[in-house]
Formats: C-alpha cells, structure tokens, sequence
C-alpha cells in the first residue's frame, strides 16, 4: 500500500513462512498477527507460545424468511462482501447452502475466518476466508477516536457499537468493514474466488454479526476483552489528565457537546440500513385519560374538568392520526387544514360533546353564543371546515357558476318533481312552502338546510346532487309542483341573483 499507513494491515499468511503452514490450518493454534505486543491473555497459541485470541460458535440452524441478516452490522457486512465478490452466481449458491444450515461451526480469530461447509450431496470442505488485520498504528488511531467521543466511548464500554462508528473510524484512516481485496477465499474445493463453499460461511458470519457485532473487530485484530481494556486504561488516563494540571481546559469552558449522527454519514449509510420494522396494529380505542379529581384543590385558574376534556380529546386525535398514517396512499394525501382557534373550538365541542359549563366555555371560544354553537356543531359532524364555511359565510358566484348551477336545478328532478324555489341569498334557494334550504359552495356542493325555532341550521352532508341534497333534509319536499312552475321557478331565482 502506498498511503502511508503501511503498518495498519498485515495478513496472516505474513507468519506462515516464519512459523509454518501447519499453523495457518490449525483451528486454535493459528498465529497470532495482531502487532507482536499481545499480553498473553486470550486463546489461540502465537508465536511466543503465548494463547491468542478466538472464538468458536456452534453451527446455526436453517435461516428462515427472506432477508439473512437483521442488524445494521449484519447487512454492511453482506454489503461489502456482495459489492467487492467477482462472481456473483457463487455467493448466491454459498447464501442458499448457508440457508439451508449447511455451513458447521465457524472459528473466528484475527485475520481468518474458518468452517466446513457441506455440499448438498454431503461432500464436506472446509472453508477459510483471510481478513486483513489492522496493525497497531490503526488500533491506536481508531481507540483515540473512541475517547475522543464521549458517545463511542460509552456505547463501547456498554458491549454495543454503534452504526456510525464506522464513519468515524474511516475519517482516522480506520476502514472496519471489508473493502476491495481484503476477503480473500481459501477452500477444499479448489476454486480461485469465493466458491459457494466460502460464500456460505461468510453468511453465516453476518448472522453472527447480528448476535455480537465485536466479532468483526475479533477479525480484525482485537479480541472484545482486550479492547475494551484498551479504552479503559485510555479513557481513565484522558481524565486524570484533563483534572490533574489543568492543561485541559475545564468543562465549563468547553463547547457545547454535539449529539446525533451528522447528515453526511446518514446519507453514506441509506444503502445499507435495514427496512423498517412493521409497525404494531392500532389500539381497539383512544387511551382512557386521567381523572384530575383528586382530594388536592387545582391551582387558581385552572378547571380540571376542562383539562380532562383536552387530555380525551387528544387521546381521540393521537389514535385518527395514527389509523390515517397507517391507511394505504396516506403518503399521498394532502396535509390537513391548519384551524383557527374558533373552528378547533367547535371541533373540540363536537368530538368531546362536553357538559355544559365546558361547553359554554367553547361557545366563548368559538366567538359565538351557545345556540349558534350548536349549529356549527352540527355543521362540523357534516362535513369539518368546509360545512362550517357554509354556515358562516356567503360568497357571490359568477355567472359562469351561476349558468352550471341553474342547469344542476334544472336537470335534478324528473317532470312533476321539482320543487320551486326561490332565491334567498348569492347562493341559497328555499322551498317555496317548506323550511328548508340549499346552499352552495364555491366547489359546487350542495348542502342541505332546515330552519328550526327562526334558526337556519345545518340538516344533512354535501352532495353533488341537488336533488340528493333536498331528499336528506326533508323527504316530501316538493310534491305537487309542476314541472313549469318549478322550471320558472329556477330560471327565476338565477335572473334574481
């Protein structure tokens, strides 16, 4: 290598020559080819006769479902063995013979990655993958990153890794996962590249990767004990250091700590993170709120029976959120009309129908009197905003609107049937003999309309229909019209307004 970090890798064949290929094939009595400074605690005989590090895990079962790996370290090491293989039509057959739990127990120890891994017929081979080890100028660079970052530090201490580490490590010149030519097979078979045989084992190791992510830096080099010593001694000596002599600066003088994950690894890791669980089914009902009637006296200015109103009510509006979020084509939809806080006061009137005391509150919030509340509580359950806009508001149409709007009046009831009406507004017509009205709006709706004691309020949803309208408001309108009176009528009532 060329970059200057010549010393970061050093391959296990490097030690065969010196010490035999007997010891490269031997299981446990692999050399150790960390960076020659071992303490002698872990397994596996180096050199110096002193055990280094490895781990044996038992064969795992038939892997079940479609994707093989689940965990984020799992999937980049799929990743980053798919995107550098030569020949995929191997890897494909080692992911169906790993699939189908023919890959035995896998050795995992620096530099080399080991198992034997049985054909379908029952021709068993055994399979190594070689592993580029990090040398010691590259452990020092990654464990100095890991102090100097408060989160890695703990998550590392805590036996978790979280996925960014990867970014940080590579920004210390530190690549952990596999890159171009770090993977290099070795089999029975007798295959170059990766034959199926090897291809299964490395399957098999993202399913490990899954259960303990520290095996990928067991082949790298470190064993998870050792490092985490490591970063101990180191964290330990960074504080002594930094409250001793006061050559750090102090914490309160400090910039402020940044938490997250920055954009440009989020946006580098979108290829390898894994899909979203299925989210839970929704709740039967809206949660029960609290009861606020308790034995202690509510603070001046608070009315706890109003407090429980809002505490249901938005139990009721977290449940509609989530059953329309998980609606298919909710995506599609447009974004809900933002309410003033007269329209939310109606809102929370219709949907929680409060007691009295609370509703006159809302009456007052509304910026009506409560009788006109109980209107615009009955538009709002017809039809939310737009039903309220009727009953408050009167627009003027243009002629084109009035034209398409006389031929719907027109062309609504068979001969005989229709209704005459009369104009009693820019866009309201009135039975002639009955307490009922239509009124349109600027979509070209028609709502329904009945006068109850001197009060216009609101009798039926918006249909595109007229005649439709009519019949939900008041069933035996219009009987005993002739069709001349009621065509008249309608050509009457557009030349008024």
């Amino acid at each position: 290598m060329s970059d200057g970090y010549e010393d970061d890798f050093a391959y296990e064949e490097a030690y065969a020559d010196t010490y035999g290929a007997d010891s490269r094939a031997g299981g446990t009595d692999a050399p150790n080819a960390w960076d020659g400074n071992d303490d002698g605690s872990d397994g596996g005989t180096s050199p110096g006769g002193r055990r280094g590090p490895e781990r044996t895990f038992v064969a795992l079962p038939p892997a079940q479902g479609r994707g093989f790996a689940t965990s984020w370290w799992g999937r980049a090491w799929l990743k980053a063995l798919e995107d550098t293989a030569l020949d995929g039509q191997q890897l494909k057959k080692g992911r169906r013979l790993a699939r189908e739990g023919r890959v035995g127990a896998v050795s995992v120890r620096p530099g080399r990655i080991t198992a034997v891994v049985r054909d379908r017929d029952g021709t068993a081979h055994r399979s190594d993958v070689l592993l580029q080890q990090l040398g010691a100028g590259a452990w020092d660079r990654f464990l100095d990153m890991a102090v100097d970052r408060a989160g890695h530090i703990a998550a590392l201490l805590d036996r978790e890794m979280p996925p960014h580490l990867v970014e940080d490590a590579a920004g210390a010149g530190v690549d952990l996962l596999p890159g171009i030519g770090d993977l290099e097979p070795e089999c029975t078979c007798g295959t170059w590249d990766h034959c199926p045989h090897s291809g299964a084992l490395c399957y098999q190791v993202a399913r490990l990767l899954d259960e303990d992510p520290f095996v990928l830096l067991l082949m790298r080099g470190r064993d998870e004990r050792r490092l985490l010593d490591e970063l101990q001694v180191r964290s330990t000596a960074r504080a002594v250091l930094a409250g001793g002599d006061g050559t750090r600066e102090r914490a309160d003088d400090a910039g402020p700590e940044l938490h997250g994950v920055p954009a440009g690894e989020a946006f580098a890791a979108a290829g390898i993170l894994p899909p979203l669980p299925t989210p839970p089914p929704a709740p039967d009902g809206p949660g029960t709120g609290p009861s606020l009637d308790t034995e202690t006296g509510p603070v001046p200015g608070i009315d706890p029976a109003a407090l429980e109103v809002l505490a249901a009510d938005s139990a009721v509006r977290a449940r509609r959120m989530l059953l329309d979020a998980l609606a298919p084509g909710h995506e599609g939809q447009p974004l809900p009309v933002e309410l003033t806080p007269q329209q939310d006061a109606v809102r929370l009137a219709a949907d929680a129908r409060p007691e009295q005391r609370i509703g006159a509150r809302l009456a007052t919030g509304s910026g009506r009197p409560p009788a006109d509340l109980d209107a615009a509580v009955r538009a709002w359950r017809y039809g939310g905003v737009a039903a309220l806009a009727v009953l408050d508001e009167e627009w003027t149409p243009d002629q084109e609107q009035l034209g398409r709007a006389r031929a719907r009046l027109g062309e609504a009831w068979e001969a005989g049937e229709r209704p005459a009406l009369r104009a009693s507004g820019r866009a309201r017509w009135t039975v002639v003999g009955a307490d009922v009205q239509l009124r349109l709006d600027p979509n070209g709706r028609w709502w329904p309309y009945r006068k109850e004691r001197g009060r216009w309020v609101p009798a039926g949803p918006a249909d595109d229909d007229p005649a439709g309208a009519l019949a939900g408001a008041d069933g035996d309108v219009a009987d005993g019209t002739d069709g001349t009176n009621g065509t008249d009528s309608v050509n009457g009532t557009d030349a008024a307004v």
